[in-house]
């Protein structure tokens, strides 16, 4: 019976013994996501200024993106179980700061450190899965494997975390929908720590001499293959506007008529969409080329989407359906990166881990970015130019994709757009 569901699972691109950790990674984030979409307008609400808001999410931020980093070259040394239950701890231990004794009383140091501690949470949880997927899955599958990682990531943290709270701050309060987090996140624990049975197996896991070898690993990494670098980037690039969104623009979408609610609503179909097309990319990177969807698909896409999603209200106030047209295109072309993190591990033969440390820094870099784009540039150049900012960045993301092509023996196939060969050239 075990190994016809993992036969399920196999054929679908989900590693089967790997599945309940799938499913714990969607309830987790769900807990994680439950203030996305709304904290920074309850802040404001409750007297704080934008630059303020801006100051908490870069802070938090800052401890995603040293997490993000962590994240690889800890699983890979430690393992992913280890590196899994240090997230959670940590994003416990936050939680209870920062909704206890931060929010209250909007005491903003107590705030910023226990915000700051909550975000070393997801990454060591999420980004340590990841790694584990990439050594779990083989080559052919890798893309359809991280695709539907992003699918319950995306879906836990932006879909059912924005639906959740819209429900939740109604009929629980805004701090006990915080409080409500840890729930969802020790549920989600449960089930990736203590139903997946698999065991880690890295190649160089035993090589290393030391622990300390193995985070430096993550540095030079960009050393021994500079590509690795310009994935990051993109990787940075990728996601830097949905972190910076949340800042500014449910304020910009008050000016056109859209409530609170309406803009969870937006925000959580817009994803909706984005972890149906995570999916989608993922086996569309394996058949068309992980560079090319890359390139066209996410880089090229969300430049054109981001700027029309800015200016519809302006044209179609008030007018739900017309606004949520190019948000969930935007959604849809936001997974045009999934292939990424199929790309970014086989540009290298050994170290994987390593490589996947720069790629989820680069994944965890937004969530500091995004909000200090809009902290430093929305007094200059007002939402318009933020938005403005953001979309080429897009644009810049397509060129820096086109140079980070695989290695020798399967190059040809990803200049080509022809990497479902790659599994049957190392076959």
């Amino acid at each position: 019976m075990i190994d016809r569901e993992q036969s399920l699972f196999d054929k679908i691109g989900i590693p089967g013994p790997l599945a309940w950790g799938y499913l714990g990674i969607l309830i987790f984030m769900m807990g994680d996501g439950v203030e996305q979409g709304w904290l920074s307008p309850y802040l404001l609400e409750r007297g704080m200024s934008i630059q303020q808001s801006a100051s908490l999410f870069t802070v938090y931020g800052i401890t995603i993106a040293i997490s993000s980093w962590f994240s690889g070259v800890l699983a890979e040394g430690f393992g992913p179980k280890r590196t899994m239950l240090i997230g959670v701890a940590l994003y416990i231990l936050g939680t209870i700061g920062f909704v206890g004794y931060g929010m209250p009383d909007l005491h903003f140091g107590v705030m910023l450190i226990t915000y700051a501690i909550r975000g070393f949470g997801y990454p060591l949880f999420a980004y340590s899965f990841l790694v584990w997927i990439t050594y779990r899955s083989p080559q052919q599958k890798l893309g359809a494997a991280v695709g539907w990682f992003w699918f319950v990531f995306t879906g836990g943290l932006n879909v059912f975390g924005a639906y959740y709270s819209s429900w939740a701050i109604i009929h629980l309060g805004y701090l006990d929908t915080l409080w409500s987090s840890i729930f969802w996140v020790v549920l989600g624990a449960v089930l990736a720590l203590g139903l997946t049975r698999d065991k880690f197996s890295a190649e160089n896991r035993n090589a290393a001499s030391s622990k300390a070898r193995e985070l430096m690993k993550g540095l030079t990494i960009l050393k021994e293959e500079p590509k690795v670098l310009l994935g990051g980037i993109v990787r940075i690039i990728n996601t830097t506007a949905q972190f910076a969104f949340p800042v500014f623009l449910p304020t910009y979408m008050a000016r056109y008529g859209f409530s609170t609610t309406e803009w969870l609503q937006i925000w959580g179909t817009i994803f909706t969409s984005n972890i149906v097309f995570n999916l989608i990319f993922g086996f569309v990177g394996d058949k068309l080329g992980w560079r090319n969807t890359v390139m066209w698909f996410g880089g090229v896409g969300c430049g054109i989407t981001t700027l029309l999603f800015f200016y519809t209200p302006q044209f179609a106030e008030g007018n739900f359906w017309m606004v949520l047209i190019p948000g969930v295109l935007w959604g849809a072309f936001l997974a045009g990166y999934v292939p990424l993190s199929a790309l970014v591990p086989s540009l290298v033969k050994k170290d994987k881990g390593a490589a996947m440390a720069i790629l989820n820094l680069g994944a965890g870099l937004p969530v500091f970015i995004g909000p200090a784009i809009v902290g430093i540039f929305i007094g200059m150049v007002g939402d318009e130019g933020v938005v403005w900012i953001l979309g080429g960045l897009y644009f810049i993301s397509a060129i820096l994709t086109k140079y980070i092509t695989l290695p020798s023996e399967a190059n040809a196939a990803a200049t080509s757009g022809e990497d479902v060969l790659l599994s049957t050239s190392k076959s």
